[in-house]
């Protein structure tokens, strides 16, 4: 009977380790996020659309709202379309991309 719980330890340690890996991750992201506002060169506006679609997708997930009504607001078109591109990626993921893409802006 011992052999059978066996399993089930396995199971709820690899459980126990994803939660740590996931909690780990969302401090890293945190401090990302910091990181990202104190950069010593402000980034081009095609990896300030990388990092806030990345944020978008990470905390919020899929878009959830209409694209801008206003055919003349590209900042916003931009942003939405990018944000969009993401559609499908895990929370997780955006925010491992976006932990490795702020580190990489930092040098």
């Amino acid at each position: 009977m011992n052999g059978g719980l066996k399993p089930v330890f396995i199971v709820i340690n690899h459980i126990l380790s994803l939660k740590y890996l996931i909690m780990d991750l969302q401090k890293q992201f945190e401090e990302a996020t910091t990181n990202s506002k104190n950069l010593s060169e402000k980034p081009s506006n095609e990896v300030l659309l990388q990092l806030y679609s990345l944020y978008k997708q990470a905390t919020t997930g899929d878009v959830n709202s209409e694209p801008p009504s206003n055919p003349f607001d590209f900042v916003n078109k931009a942003k939405y379309d990018a944000w969009v591109s993401l559609k499908g990626k895990t929370k997780e993921a955006a925010m491992q991309e976006y932990v490795d893409l702020v580190n990489r802006l930092k040098g």
